[in-house]
């Protein structure tokens, strides 16, 4: 058990005495967004849910808050949101957003309550239930969470920060019998999830369309002085933060990419202020490369597609920047810090597609690189993404003698020849240690990704009250880049049945 008091604990300050046993009843909660002005939010207590089971607790994430997995288990009626903490805050924030490219005015918590916030040694971290009931921005929802998206979200949320890109973390999951209508009758459940902020693009857009500048500014302030504290020196503050969120959303992007996640449901409202990987819905990882693939079933137009994200991600920005405009006061210094988006994003993206290859970046082959990932890009559609650059590792500079596994990932293999002999070409320009470079490729080509077929097994087998699958996933998935050879079939080609499987905006 874990006990702590303010001089003998690492992870989080405590007002506690010194053999006071701590559970997720007794956390030290604060909740900095409550002390914004009412017009923010709503406190409000959640709504139960009877009969309540665990599904799975994240380690690492309860260790980020000073807990053991054994500690958050025991506190059941907290991560279904039965209870709140002794010194919780309860509240649903108001936001608006554009969805899918169409302003869908006021939107908000419809479905998430946040109940404080703890100090971390790494910063304050907000918790917040997903799926606890009803709220005042639920629209025609009815505030709750299935367990087939609940799942989804705990393991992506702890598989994309085990691949290093930045992302809101999850607690814990649990669930309850208690149907709710989706396309079918499902039951609900409850995500805990963890982020230092929950803020929003579409927080500043709710101020910004109402011609609320005195809000706009104050929680402008407020994101600034706890988050970006640095920025109170630039010239211009708000100017600064729009530069920084955007750089952050383009190398986040970029991160997507490199790893084929896409995101599904990019609305501004579901854009991190932090930079964050936020709300996982309808997400996928790509598996036959198709750079139009579309992993949002709703999503008919296309417009969230795995080649559309960064143009997207630069379109939110945009909307953000509109937002803040009436507080920077200058359309040029505006536009300058937008500008930072198309660099930054082809920086990071040649930063991580020099690393997925294993070459160094030399300015005299720029050109030639670029060239050499386009075409490789060309040659990919309908071979795996995610064992393409696994693979890609074992490679010899040297000759073709390990080309076999790869080679067999295409139907055109003249064509992989051909680029394959280029890419050896490379290599050895550089002088390229087939064993160093294997390490340093397999230390960021993942082996094992959350495949939707593998999701899917998971929460067929939840529904049915075991929990053992997500609970061996979610371990794989927390060291994604090591060979675990006791788990090669996580890293398989998805079977036939998976092809019939659809995601959607449903939850």
């Amino acid at each position: 058990m874990l006990r702590c008091s303010t001089r003998a604990c690492g992870k989080i300050r405590l007002n506690y005495s010194e053999d006071h046993i701590i559970t997720a009843a007794k956390l030290p909660l604060d909740n900095s967004f409550a002390s914004l002005p009412p017009a923010f939010y709503t406190r409000l207590m959640p709504t139960p849910l009877p009969a309540p089971y665990l599904v799975a607790v994240s380690a690492p994430a309860a260790e980020l808050i000073g807990l053991t997995p054994d500690q958050v288990a025991a506190s059941l009626d907290i991560l279904i949101a039965n209870a709140a903490p002794e010194r919780a805050q309860p509240l649903a924030a108001v936001y608006s957003g554009h969805q899918f490219g169409v302003w869908a005015g006021q939107l908000g918590d419809g479905r998430a309550i946040l109940f404080g916030d703890v100090a971390t040694a790494a910063g304050p971290l907000e918790l917040q239930w997903k799926g606890a009931g009803l709220t005042p921005y639920s629209r025609m929802g009815d505030g709750r969470a299935v367990l087939r998206s609940s799942i989804r979200e705990f393991l992506c949320s702890e598989a994309m920060h085990a691949l290093g890109i930045p992302t809101s973390r999850a607690l814990s999951v649990a669930g309850s019998d208690q149907g709710v209508v989706r396309e079918t009758i499902e039951t609900s459940a409850v995500v805990v999830r963890m982020a230092p902020s929950f803020v929003r693009f579409g927080s500043f857009e709710h101020w910004f369309y109402r011609k609320k500048n005195d809000e706009l500014k104050i929680l402008a302030d407020y994101v600034i002085d706890r988050f970006y504290p640095a920025l109170r020196a630039a010239d211009n503050p708000y100017a600064a933060l729009i530069e920084e969120v955007t750089r952050r959303t383009a190398h986040m992007i970029a991160q997507w990419q490199a790893v084929g996640f896409m995101h599904g449901v990019m609305n501004t409202d579901n854009m991190s202020i932090l930079g964050l990987t936020l709300d996982y819905g309808p997400y996928g990882f790509m598996e036959a490369f198709d750079a139009n693939h579309i992993c949002n079933h709703t999503d008919q137009q296309g417009r969230y597609s795995y080649a559309n994200q960064p143009q997207i991600g630069h379109w939110n920005c945009y909307a953000l920047a509109q937002a803040l405009l009436p507080l920077i006061g200058e359309v040029e210094a505006t536009q300058a810090a937008l500008d930072v988006y198309q660099p930054e994003f082809a920086a990071r993206m040649d930063e991580l597609l020099h690393a997925k290859l294993g070459l160094a970046m030399l300015d005299e082959q720029f050109d030639a690189d670029r060239a050499l990932f386009d075409d490789l890009f060309a040659i990919l559609p309908g071979v795996d993404f995610t064992q393409f650059f696994r693979r890609l590792s074992g490679l010899h500079a040297a000759d073709a003698g390990g080309d076999q596994p790869l080679r067999d990932l295409f139907i055109d293999r003249p064509a992989f020849d051909a680029w394959a002999e280029r890419y050896r070409t490379r290599l050895r320009a550089e002088h390229s240690d087939d064993a160093a470079r294997q390490v340093a490729m397999n230390n960021v080509n993942p082996k094992y990704v959350l495949r939707n077929y593998l999701a899917q097994v998971a929460i067929e087998k939840a529904q049915n009250k075991d929990f053992s699958e997500v609970e061996r996933l979610l371990k794989v998935l927390q060291r994604p880049y090591d060979e675990q050879p006791e788990h090669e079939q996580y890293a398989a080609l998805p079977p036939d049945w998976a092809s019939h499987l659809e995601v959607s905006c449903s939850s």
